[in-house]
């Protein structure tokens, strides 16, 4: 059977209006500020969704600009965004951002992968979501969530998201790759969850291979 991502892809995109938007997404939203997207995708990785909207939520009332990080130490800013995951790194990455943006573009959010990846604590999969969300720019971004559909789907046969985002960058026609990460995020969070994904309310049930489903409800 071959994969209809065509066919998944539309069902999904109607299916996920209802669902909560990923957070990163919110930001974009909410703001339309590259900076604080930016910002929230460096806090949202390995952290609950949640816990970073409300970190976000009190560090943007201070912090409105890069150089406002200026203001803060790295002691202030952690105890802000506390408790995401790995809090000390990411809030020495954000007091060093200001500087590097300053000397590197001029104080400017770039809009490449291959320049954000300059940027302290942006790797490879911030960037392209901040390409994607912030500047509406085709990039494939896999995270655990897409990594896990795409392989339970059948569309790829890989073992990591950075296997799967090469695979992507092949396969994937490039029409979806702005806006497929912001879908397949929220259905993953919602119904094909990790563990025991929600199969029997699965609106692409008919299209999936359930590769690696060993058990679902």
């Amino acid at each position: 059977m071959k994969v209809d991502i065509d066919k998944i892809y539309e069902i999904l995109k109607k299916e996920v209006k209802n669902y909560q938007v990923p957070v990163v997404d919110l930001i974009q939203i909410q703001t339309n500020n590259p900076f604080k997207v930016l910002v929230a995708t460096i806090l949202s990785a390995r952290t609950k969704d949640e816990v970073t909207t409300n970190a976000c939520k009190k560090l943007f009332e201070k912090v409105k600009k890069p150089q406002d990080l200026d203001k803060l130490t790295q002691k202030q800013i952690e105890e802000i965004i506390f408790p995401v995951g790995f809090f000390h790194n990411k809030a020495r990455f954000l007091k060093q951002l200001p500087k590097v943006l300053r000397k590197e573009f001029r104080g400017n959010i770039p809009d490449t992968v291959e320049e954000l990846v300059k940027l302290p604590g942006v790797g490879k999969k911030t960037a392209n979501l901040v390409v994607a969300v912030a500047f509406d720019k085709p990039a494939v971004c896999v995270d655990t969530h897409v990594h896990t559909i795409m392989n339970r789907l059948g569309y790829v046969k890989t073992k990591s998201p950075d296997e799967t985002e090469k695979v992507l960058r092949k396969k994937l026609p490039k029409r979806y790759w702005t806006t497929f990460n912001s879908i397949f995020v929220a259905y993953g969070q919602n119904t094909c969850v990790p563990i025991s994904p929600f199969c029997s309310r699965c609106v692409v049930n008919t299209y999936c291979k359930r590769v690696g489903v060993k058990r679902s409800r």
